[in-house]
């Protein structure tokens, strides 16, 4: 089957390796291209409007049809892909009275955690939960 979304997520990142291994493992995925940005060796490989700075400090998706998403919206799509995630993904991106109102908390809640991540995976892997190495 062909990939209908592509995932780019930073490798290197023990926290990030983590999560993207979960949804690896998910029915579903096997429609998915994952990229890790740590084995990507030229930008323009990412395609257009994406290069290898903003996908480390962001998470980005790519559709079938190229447009890139970006963010908690980006999580939303990854979800409605992987049938154990899709109720999640279906309600972040409600739309009530033209407005994706837990879609816009989604990505408040996420712009508030990347500050926050280098950290966490640091605490965490120190701790055991995350593994170091790939």
């Amino acid at each position: 089957m062909p990939d209908d979304l592509t995932v780019y997520y930073d490798g290197a990142c023990p926290l990030c390796r983590t999560e993207i291994g979960h949804y690896q493992g998910c029915a579903g995925a096997e429609r998915v291209r994952f990229v890790d940005l740590a084995t990507v060796r030229d930008d323009a490989s990412l395609g257009p409007e994406l290069d290898r700075a903003a996908a480390q400090a962001r998470f980005h998706v790519r559709e079938a049809d190229g447009r890139l998403v970006s963010g908690a919206a980006a999580f939303a799509r990854l979800w409605r892909r992987l049938p154990a995630w899709r109720r999640l993904g279906r309600l972040v991106e409600v739309r009530i009275l033209g407005f994706r109102p837990v879609l816009l908390l989604a990505e408040a809640a996420y712009r508030l955690f990347l500050p926050l991540r280098p950290r966490l995976a640091k605490v965490l892997s120190r701790s055991g939960v995350l593994r170091t190495s790939a």
